[in-house]
């Protein structure tokens, strides 16, 4: 039996290299020649980052708002409006009545129209409030600031209106009274149920 050296040059000339062949070995056992192999980590990289790229989404047009919680609120702001309107025409309905009574001081007829009127008048201004205040939100810029001038000059407009054209100015003072009353809740409550609606970002 002969014993080898493993130092001995002749040994090693006669050995093959392991690393070489054990890799070639599994290159043709799975399939892939040394080319293919070369490029397959290459490939599966683009492969797997054109499956994992998102997809862009479309940006969203107007308040990102719980619309019921939004038309709840501009309901109540409705009712809100017509209460106060009622209660304060009712209020002053009550002294002009009794200013008349009294007979000192004339006679007053300060409301052109019954309180229950204005009641229903405010409960549908607060409504078109609600729309505007939307309409605003989806095709202007800066939505809150339009919204506050154009309530507001409204507002404005409804008060010495009254009192520039009323032939009493009994007349024209409380009608000028209902309107800024009706107004107020428009101009203040809306633009709070549009914020308080938004959904929260998660």
């Amino acid at each position: 039996m002969t014993n080898y050296d493993p130092r001995d040059p002749r040994y090693q000339a006669n050995q093959n290299p392991q690393t070489r062949a054990y890799s070639q070995a599994n290159d043709y056992e799975y399939g892939y020649t040394e080319q293919q192999y070369s490029q397959q980590p290459q490939d599966y990289t683009r492969q797997g980052y054109a499956q994992q790229s998102p997809k862009p989404k479309t940006p969203r047009r107007g308040p990102d708002i719980d619309p019921l919680m939004f038309c709840g609120g501009v309901l109540m702001t409705g009712v809100v409006t017509g209460l106060a309107a009622w209660l304060v025409g009712w209020i002053i309905r009550t002294v002009t009545q009794k200013v008349n009574d009294s007979g000192k001081l004339g006679i007053w007829n300060p409301l052109a129209q019954d309180e229950l009127w204005f009641a229903l008048v405010g409960f549908v201004v607060a409504i078109l409030g609600g729309a505007l205040w939307y309409l605003l939100q989806i095709g202007t810029p800066a939505p809150d600031q339009f919204y506050r001038w154009v309530v507001g000059l409204l507002i404005a407009a409804s008060i010495v209106i009254p009192l520039a054209l009323s032939a009493e100015i009994s007349t024209g003072i409380g009608t000028a009274i209902m309107h800024l009353i009706i107004g107020l809740p428009v101009f203040t409550l809306i633009p709070t149920m549009g914020t308080a609606s938004r959904r929260k970002q998660r």
